[in-house]
C-alpha cells in the first residue's frame, strides 16, 4: 500500500491540502487530528478534568469512536452521534492538544491509523505521522507556515462561517499549541529526517499541490 505523510503545526493547511492531493490520486484521506478531537470532545462532554491522565485514559478507553467514509469523505462518530462538525470549535481544538499528549490516547488512536493504513493507499495528516505512524511511508512532507499566517487563515474560516473570533487570540492560541504539540513527552511534533519541508506562507493552495504531486512524481 502507498503512505504519503503530511505533518506540520496548527493551521498549516495539511487537511486542505491533503483532501486534494487524496482525491487526485483516488487514495483515502486520514484526517488523525479529528481522532485527537473526537477524543477530546467526548471527555468535555464528560466534563473531565483535562490535565488529569488517569482521567483521560480511562474516557479515550471507553470511548465508542468510529470512522466512517460517506461519500469519499471521512466522518466521526461517537457511538452513533456524527460528530464531524461539534469538533471543528477553538474550544475542542485546545483540549485536543491537551489530551494528545497522553500515552494511552495515542496508543489508541494510532492502532486505528495504522490499520486503516494497511487496507488502503492513504494520504495522511497529523503531527506524527512520517516519525511515529507510519516511519516507512512512501513519501513523507512536513508542510509549514508562519504563525501571523496561520492565524490569518483560521481568523478568515471563522468569519466565513459566522463564529466569533478574535486575530490576536488566534495567534496567541496558535502560537500555545505549537509549544504544546512540539514540547510534550510523547511523539512531539517535529520534521522527519526524510521529509521534504514546503512553507506554504507565500503559496496558494494550488501551488502547493502542486508543488507535492511533483514531489510524488
Amino acid at each position: 500500500m502507498k503512505q504519503i505523510a503530511i505533518d506540520g503545526p496548527a493551521g498549516a493547511g495539511k487537511s486542505t491540502i491533503a483532501k486534494q492531493l487524496s482525491a487526485e490520486l483516488g487514495y483515502v484521506y486520514i484526517d488523525t487530528g479529528a481522532m485527537y478531537r473526537t477524543i477530546a470532545l467526548y471527555c468535555l462532554k464528560n466534563k473531565a478534568d483535562l490535565e488529569n491522565e488517569e482521567q483521560i485514559s480511562a474516557l479515550c478507553s471507553e470511548a465508542a469512536i468510529d470512522i466512517r467514509y460517506i461519500d469519499g469523505v471521512q466522518h466521526m462518530f461517537l457511538a452513533e452521534d456524527d460528530v464531524s462538525d461539534a469538533i471543528r470549535t477553538e474550544e475542542v481544538s485546545q483540549a485536543a492538544s491537551t489530551v494528545s499528549k497522553y500515552p494511552k490516547v495515542r496508543t489508541r488512536l494510532v492502532e486505528m491509523q495504522r490499520e486503516l493504513a494497511s487496507q488502503y493507499n492513504v494520504v495522511m495528516d497529523g503531527r506524527d505521522i512520517g516519525t511515529h505512524v507510519l516511519p516507512d511511508a512512501s513519501l513523507k512532507i512536513y508542510l509549514t507556515a508562519s504563525v501571523e499566517v496561520r492565524a490569518e487563515r483560521r481568523y478568515k474560516e471563522y468569519l466565513e462561517k459566522g463564529l466569533p473570533c478574535d486575530l490576536e487570540e488566534m495567534k496567541k492560541d496558535i502560537a500555545q499549541r505549537d509549544h504544546n504539540d512540539m514540547t510534550r513527552e510523547h511523539s512531539p511534533l517535529k520534521k522527519a529526517e526524510d521529509a521534504i519541508e514546503v512553507d506554504t506562507s507565500h503559496m496558494t493552495i494550488p501551488e502547493v499541490v502542486e508543488k507535492i504531486r511533483g514531489l510524488i512524481k
